[in-house]
């Protein structure tokens, strides 16, 4: 399989019509070699607009909805950047791309050290990569200009909120598993957090945001 036309493909045909228009976000996508980041045995489909399993219960984030995630926060080339769970590193990588700095944080040890290897071979200098729980965020690097969750989140959370800088921005995808989510900006201004649901988006749910089950009589 030719995987540069793929991502050329990818770029033209999933990305551009789907309101991803920046010019540094489509140049990191459509140079990236995304197939590097599935197992081999899936390297084949890495570029459908559908979520691949990369390890029981993780995924490869789509390119439709990883390329809105971007755009919508508009990462800027002197920003400080937080990806929570990235899994193998696909999104820390196109961050990696696009900032000046970023910690990737990612609680499995065996996907970290698949992703530590990706991001040494790519020579992304910029890339920190990090271990801790997901929902703990990473608070030594912080504030952060943005945050981006790699999955759907039942809510935005809030520890991740509290590690923005003033002016910072948060994106992920808010919603229940199973379930369309809303690809969800948020934004702090003054101190308060506000939010804005931008797009329909389902991708499988991001690792370590599970809620505790309630007691039921």
């Amino acid at each position: 399989m030719d995987f540069s036309v793929a991502r050329r493909n990818m770029v033209a045909c999933q990305l551009r019509p789907n309101e991803v228009s920046d010019p540094r976000l489509l140049a990191a996508m459509g140079e990236l070699q995304r197939e590097r980041f599935t197992p081999k045995n899936r390297q084949a489909i890495s570029y459908i607009d559908e979520d691949v399993e990369i390890a029981p219960g993780r995924y490869l984030m789509e390119p439709v909805t990883a390329g809105r995630l971007f755009e919508a926060a508009a990462v800027g080339p002197e920003d400080n950047v937080l990806v929570v769970g990235p899994g193998t590193g696909y999104l820390a990588a196109v961050a990696g791309r696009l900032a000046g700095s970023v910690f990737a944080l990612e609680q499995d040890g065996e996907l970290r050290q698949r992703m530590s290897q990706l991001i040494t071979d790519m020579a992304l200098d910029n890339v920190v990569i990090v271990g801790g729980p997901h929902r703990d965020g990473w608070a030594k690097e912080s504030p952060y200009d943005v945050i981006l969750v790699d999955g759907s989140v039942p809510e935005a959370p809030p520890v991740l909120l509290d590690q923005l800088a003033e002016g910072g921005r948060l994106t992920a995808v808010i919603g229940a598993p199973g379930e369309v989510g809303r690809l969800t900006l948020c934004g702090k201004r003054n101190g308060v957090v506000s939010s804005r649901a931008l797009y329909d988006a389902m991708v499988k749910p991001a690792a370590g945001f599970e809620r505790a089950a309630g007691f039921v009589f």
